[in-house]
């Protein structure tokens, strides 16, 4: 368990390039493993996350080399695939656990998963309910919602599955199972969720039927190899945002940022808060949007952050409670229950965390009230072995009147290796 300690500094100034998107990442590897030819990946994220997906495709015979932010996969097509002889650790990988699950519904093998412990607390019911409508055979604990989970997969029939949840891995794992099944696969949402699944399996050349809230696919499609350019996590680019907008005396520069537009709801949240902030080169990159956003230190005011507007932002809900303890008024953040069921239960991380360093905060039954603007002291904090808690808590120390220590503070490596190498860059010195 390693201790990491945050002191306040005086500024931040610069610019940084944030590592690869997580989830183009997760997909490039996943996409390239079971398409035809090879597929080579640019920017790819070497975090623990997206290695645990490498690790897993490996064990199920698929040849990937992979260095630095380079990976090249040699695939062999769906059938390419092989009956792994190991069990397939996931780590702390929601993504991969929930994605491979649908593909490997439609594999004729038996394949285990298992990750972490904090995997073996989510809920995969979400997945392994409409699977099993599907004809995939799938057990675990609690009737196969939670890890660890036996697969069999073989003969599966397309379904049209209503979703209670606005959820890109459900989404995308229903929507895998059914390039390999019989007949149309649709899924509808209650929100639009992030859509890279969608843009990539049409980069691969797979046929993607979009109407509103509903996307749908054909079974029988093949994807064939690509040359796949994945741009910066805007999720990692929150934490940079956030930051040079409350330390006084900053102005940073995030290079080659993913815009996609159901996932920068961050950059909507700045905007109504009143940062100072521009985008600019602005182009598209492998059927993606990216740019170059500038922001500086930001008179700011509390919102309401609510409805539609909490999938494209979920991931970034730690980042924006500490954004808004720096606000004038009230910022009030309803509708993400979906925090409970993260890496940890983040409304209650969140509160109780930011708390201890003296926020005005309190958890509701859907999100948090942030009374600001607050000054923010010293203290000892946890990550709970959750990334995006550890970097919150270190952003809160670059304002904090004391040293901010924060336990686990590994946890961050899952998605942002780099992340401290950044504020040392940036940090006026």
């Amino acid at each position: 368990m390693t201790l990491k300690t945050v002191k306040k500094v005086a500024g931040l100034n610069g610019a940084i390039k944030v590592p690869g998107d997580k989830s183009i990442s997760h997909r490039a590897v996943m996409f390239g493993a079971i398409a035809n030819g090879t597929t080579t990946v640019e920017g790819f994220l070497p975090g623990e996350d997206c290695l645990s997906t490498i690790s897993c495709f490996k064990k199920l015979g698929v040849h990937i080399e992979q260095a630095g932010e380079k990976v090249k996969i040699e695939g062999k097509g769906w059938d390419g695939l092989e009956e792994p002889s190991e069990i397939l650790d996931v780590g702390n990988s929601g993504t991969t656990t929930r994605l491979m699950l649908g593909i490997l519904a439609t594999r004729p093998f038996h394949s285990v998963l298992i990750g972490d412990d904090s995997i073996a607390k989510r809920p995969m019911a979400r997945v392994t309910d409409p699977l099993r409508e599907m004809g995939a055979e799938i057990d675990g604990r609690n009737e196969g919602n939670f890890t660890p989970l036996s697969v069999r997969g073989g003969s599966t029939k397309g379904i049209h599955f209503q979703s209670k949840v606005a959820s890109a891995q459900v989404k995308s794992a229903i929507l895998l199972a059914g390039l390999q099944s019989e007949g149309t696969t649709s899924v509808s949402e209650p929100a639009l969720s992030r859509d890279h699944t969608e843009r990539m399996l049409e980069a691969y050349g797979v046929t993607v039927k979009r109407d509103g809230l509903t996307v749908s696919v054909e079974g029988g499609q093949a994807l064939t190899a690509q040359h796949i350019v994945v741009p910066g996590d805007v999720s990692s680019a929150a934490f940079f945002l956030v930051a040079a907008a409350i330390v006084p005396n900053s102005r940073v520069t995030l290079e080659g940022v993913g815009l996609n537009p159901t996932r920068s709801g961050i950059i909507d949240v700045l905007e109504k808060m009143g940062a100072s902030m521009e985008i600019r080169n602005e182009k598209m990159v492998g059927g993606e949007p990216i740019g170059d956003i500038t922001i500086s230190t930001s008179e700011l005011q509390g919102i309401e952050i609510s409805g539609d507007l909490i999938p494209r932002l979920i991931d970034e809900i730690p980042v924006i409670a500490v954004l808004a303890t720096q606000a004038k008024g009230k910022t009030v953040i309803k509708d993400a229950e979906e925090l409970k069921v993260k890496e940890t239960n983040r409304i209650d991380t969140v509160v109780s965390e930011l708390s201890k360093l003296g926020a005005n905060i309190k958890a509701t039954e859907d999100g948090m009230i942030i009374e600001g603007m607050t000054s923010l002291h010293g203290g000892a904090v946890s990550s709970y072995g959750d990334h995006r808690i550890g970097m919150a808590m270190a952003i809160a120390g670059l304002i904090s009147e004391g040293e901010v220590a924060i336990e686990r503070s590994e946890a961050i490596a899952v998605s942002y290796p780099s992340f401290f190498e950044h504020i040392a860059k940036l940090e006026n010195k």
